[in-house]
């Protein structure tokens, strides 16, 4: 089973009520691999660096088994830069910079072998990039995409087109409502599916998220999870989770789709634990085994 991840890749710097580090790895793509790699064993991986991105970057994600045979290094140029500072509530972020660097002109261009990929998780990039993936794959069984109300608001036309060849969309509250032109979640979820994606996944912080489609809705809360240390890559992860699940599983039932949302949420619980990627390296199976039975415990949730 293969899964093509395509996103950015960056040096982040972030400062949290709880500390502060300097251009640690980051970037949609990198979180998604990782969390990914631990369910499905064909990582395909398409983004592009500058030639100061750190070699040691580069051995973690061989280190987890994920393909960089659709990874670009630019020799001269930077990779890709962001930096943010979080509140004490730690859902107010302040965004200090962004310098795209190569990533300003990243044009995925997927190898051979990735355009056969059976499964493809689109991270948080221009939604004219989007589609070019989504041209390049022949016959893919799923197609996952995320976004954010920047491309909502800039681009929303190109947007529109891509929402009409995937299969799931993934945002937040506030981007459905902008989305939707609506203030009624449930309504602008209605809204949503009439544009293309079969599935919609409706993510709501600390309260949960939810799951609609045409024929069911499921909603689950959030991990409680005791500590959150750092945000960043919560999103990145909870798609990882999500499409990963699914990937694992070969199948797109009802069923499969609930228990995705349960793996979403329990891989983001894990991503706010630790600054930058650090809550999701070297976990094992028993670590998310433990954290699934304690969640569905909680829940009272049927069995896989």
């Amino acid at each position: 089973m293969s899964l093509l991840v395509v996103g950015s890749l960056a040096l982040d710097t972030i400062e949290t009520p709880f500390g502060k580090v300097d251009e640690v790895l980051g970037g949609a793509a990198t979180y998604i691999s990782i969390i990914s790699s631990y369910f499905v064993k064909n990582i395909q991986l398409v983004g592009v660096v500058g030639s100061d991105f750190p070699e040691k970057g580069i051995e973690l994600l061989k280190n987890n088994n994920i393909d960089l045979q659709g990874l670009v290094k630019i020799e001269g140029g930077k990779t890709f830069r962001w930096s943010g500072k979080y509140l004490h509530d730690m859902n107010q972020r302040e965004t200090l910079f962004t310098h795209l660097n190569v990533f300003e002109k990243f044009n995925p261009k997927l190898p051979d072998e990735y355009k056969k990929s059976e499964y493809v998780c689109l991270g948080n990039i221009d939604p004219v990039l989007q589609q070019k993936v989504v041209e390049q794959v022949e016959k893919p069984k799923l197609i996952v995409c995320d976004t954010m109300n920047f491309w909502i608001e800039k681009k929303l036309t190109e947007l529109n087109s891509t929402l009409k060849i995937i299969d799931v969309l993934i945002i937040n509250d506030s981007e459905a409502k902008i989305l939707a032109n609506d203030s009624s979640i449930i309504l602008s979820a209605k809204k949503i599916l009439k544009m293309g994606p079969k599935i919609l996944v409706i993510k709501r912080g600390e309260h949960g998220s939810t799951i609609y489609s045409d024929s069911f809705m499921f909603s689950i809360p959030a991990f409680p999870t005791e500590k959150v240390v750092d945000p960043t890559g919560a999103g990145d992860s909870f798609a990882a989770g999500f499409i990963s699940y699914i990937a694992s599983k070969n199948s797109i039932s009802e069923d499969i789709l609930k228990n995705a949302l349960i793996n979403a949420t329990l891989m983001a619980s894990f991503c706010v634990e630790g600054f930058g990627v650090n809550g999701i390296l070297n976990l094992d199976k028993n670590d998310i085994e433990n954290r699934l039975n304690k969640f569905r415990t909680i829940l009272k949730l049927p069995s896989a």
